[in-house]
């Protein structure tokens, strides 16, 4: 049983942003009862009774996380974080169980679940853990997007353009990379600019910081 600690005449939080619990669970009424929880709070659920229907299901576009009932009649929930890490999903898992033990919790948590709650569950700490698992999933969509988002700029680079900016990141100056790519000085300066420019930045700093990102290393020079 869920202990759900919450008003019944509360209403659901304006602001907040478009989100989706998956919840499974092969008891109906805890899967009614948690999406009503959620509800309470603003947040959209789906439910499902085995893990294949969950697995068959589109994912969500925004914020999304799941509730995933260990014992299923289907297929055990540590197969199911499997097979979604296996597909490269990432999708943040809370995991709710009657009958947790020591080595299933530690193996769950090292596999990357966000969270391990042992039933019956308290409905304050079930949202608490839901919300700060929806945050994480932001967090990591807003990365990827970011990271596409530089790599769509560093694809726009000429080949002698990527070869400036690997020379930049090694802290060489103008003169040094003219040296280098056996050019004048004040060619290499316009090609340290448009580098800077194509990339969005306007500091060798900044620069520096996008190429960690993208995972570029530094020419070694001659």
């Amino acid at each position: 049983m869920i202990h759900l600690n919450i008003n019944e005449n509360s209403e659901p939080h304006g602001g907040q942003p478009s989100s989706m619990v998956f919840i499974v669970d092969d008891e109906e009424g805890i899967c009614s009862a948690l999406a009503s929880l959620l509800a309470s709070e603003g947040i959209e659920t789906r439910t499902f009774a085995t893990a294949q229907k969950f697995l068959e299901c589109e994912p969500f576009p925004g914020p999304s996380c799941l509730l995933l009932d260990v014992r299923l009649p289907d297929r055990d929930g540590l197969d199911v974080q499997t097979l979604l890490g296996q597909r490269g999903d990432d999708l943040p898992i809370i995991f709710m169980t009657g009958h947790g033990t020591i080595p299933m919790t530690v193996k769950a948590m090292r596999a990357g679940a966000a969270e391990f709650l042992t039933k019956p569950i308290d409905g304050d700490t079930l949202v608490e853990a839901v919300k700060v698992a929806l945050k994480k999933d932001a967090a990591a969509a807003a990365a990827r997007l970011r990271l596409a988002h530089l790599k769509g700029r560093y694809d726009k680079l000429t080949p002698r353009e990527r070869e400036v900016m690997q020379l930049v990141i090694g802290g060489l100056m103008n003169k040094q990379i003219a040296g280098e790519l056996s050019t004048t000085e004040v060619t290499a300066k316009v090609h340290k600019r448009r580098v800077l420019e194509k990339m969005g930045v306007k500091s060798v700093a900044e620069l520096v910081s996008l190429a960690a990102a993208l995972n570029l290393h530094a020419t070694k020079t001659r």
